[in-house]
């Protein structure tokens, strides 16, 4: 659990930078390079919250 909330927070961190190193050098790529790592962390997240509905619905099947 810990190791989850750790390597979601360094994402959003990467994602934040890349995104400020746009606003900063106007540069597409950095955009780019953002949304790429944002659209993982959304689906890194939306995989573990899966797993854990699943662990929790396993002792009633």
């Amino acid at each position: 659990m810990v190791i989850f909330r750790l390597v979601f927070g360094l994402l959003l961190l990467a994602a934040l930078l890349c995104f400020a190193m746009y606003i900063g050098t106007q540069q597409a790529v950095w955009k780019q390079r953002g949304l790429i790592v944002l659209k993982w962390t959304v689906l890194a997240g939306l995989g573990f919250f899966a797993v854990i509905a699943l662990e929790r619905l396993t002792p009633l099947l």
